[in-house]
This record gives structure tokens, sequence and C-alpha cells, in this order.
């Protein structure tokens, strides 16, 4: 017992024992232990399946939710780097073209739709993302680039590396939607929404998507 708890203790026992335990009850209803989620994304060949996002939605995690700084998704080799780019509701990103040759970077998706003209170097700038889904971006230069924003309202996300292997830390226990989404699937088709508890112990499962991982 610490020295300042037990001074409490002390001090408020002459109120009688009502009031003792009501300070025990007090002082042992801290905030739940936050888990860690592990979630598996594969394809429906069982392989794993890099650059899958994966998030946790839920009433508190959307309260939790707070932009983050600037991002940047950047066009390196022709390529937008990283090619899928995972941000809270209300962040700003940065698009630097580090290639020696410019870019026209847009998008035309319902979630944001911007242009930036013919340019080199970084914009001056960002490009604000406030609304939850998928921006799909391409370069009206280039026709092979091809690059998404996806748009969250939770601090609770990830993007799947090479081992399929999501790793969400940080989560408060409770019942969440399990959201899985991947490039791959058709245009306009929506996460994947399973339900899904977080035990105080942390939780780990794998969410299948309608793709051969092989294929991506």
């Amino acid at each position: 017992m610490r020295p300042l708890f037990s001074s409490l203790l002390r001090v408020c026992s002459l109120s009688g024992r009502r009031f003792i335990t009501l300070l025990f009850a007090l002082a042992s209803s801290g905030p739940l232990q936050a888990a860690v989620v592990e979630v598996a994304a594969l394809g429906s060949d069982g392989k794993p399946l890099p650059e899958t996002v994966v998030y946790l939605e839920s009433a508190e995690a959307k309260a939790a939710a707070k932009p983050t700084g600037v991002m940047e998704m950047q066009q390196i080799e022709r390529r937008f780097v990283p090619g899928v780019l995972v941000v809270v509701r209300g962040t700003e990103v940065r698009f630097p073209n580090r290639d020696r040759v410019r870019h026209h970077v847009y998008s035309l998706s319902p979630t944001k739709t911007f242009e930036l003209k013919l340019y080199a170097g970084t914009p001056a700038n960002p490009v604000l993302f406030d609304k939850p889904g998928v921006a799909v971006l391409g370069c009206n230069i280039h026709d092979n680039m091809v690059g998404w924003v996806v748009v969250v309202e939770t601090p609770h996300h990830g993007v799947a590396p090479a081992s399929g292997v999501v790793k969400l830390p940080d989560v408060p226990p409770g019942r969440y939607r399990l959201r899985a989404w991947h490039a791959g699937l058709p245009a306009g088709t929506p996460a994947t929404d399973t339900a899904f508890e977080v035990p105080v112990n942390g939780a780990r499962t794998q969410v299948k998507l309608p793709l051969v991982a092989s294929a991506q």
C-alpha cells in the first residue's frame, strides 16, 4: 500500500466504515488496461494478403479518433509511396514529388475530389481528408500510377506488411466492428464488417478476403 493512500485511510477512518469502503472502491476503479490485437489478413487461398487495411470501429473509438500531424504520400520512381495510406478523418496529406519528372496528382473519388496540377517538389498546401472512405489517386501524366488513401474514424488501424499480420496496440477492451479492405477488391466494394470483442488480455484473429493473395 502506498504511503499517501495509507494516510488517507487513517484520516478518513474517523468518519466510519462506509466511507472507507467507498474510498477503496474509488481507488481500485481505474481505467481498463489497453490490449494488443493481432489480425492476420488472408486471401481466399489462405496466404497472407499484404497491404490489407484493418481497423476497429466503435462509438468510443470514433470519439477518441483525432487527426494526426500532416502525413505524406510521396511519388518515387513514378509510384505512390506508400501505395496505401491510412489516415484519421480530418488529417492533412502532402504529396511531395521526389522524381525528376513532374506529376499531376488527382482524385475523382466521392471521399475526396482534388487536383494538384503539374508540379515538381512539394505543393505549398496539403490536402485535407475530411470524409471517411477510400480515395483512389492517379497521375494525369503517368496512367500506371495509382494509390489509395483510406480515411477512417478510429485510432485503431493498420496496414498489413508482407506477413499479413496487423498489430493494433493500445486497444481498450470492449465491443467493436472489425473492418478489412484491400485495393484488389472490385471498385466500390466496402470493407468487410464483423462483430468483434476485445478482452482485457488482447486477441488474435484473422480475416479472409475474396482475393487470391498470390495474384495481388
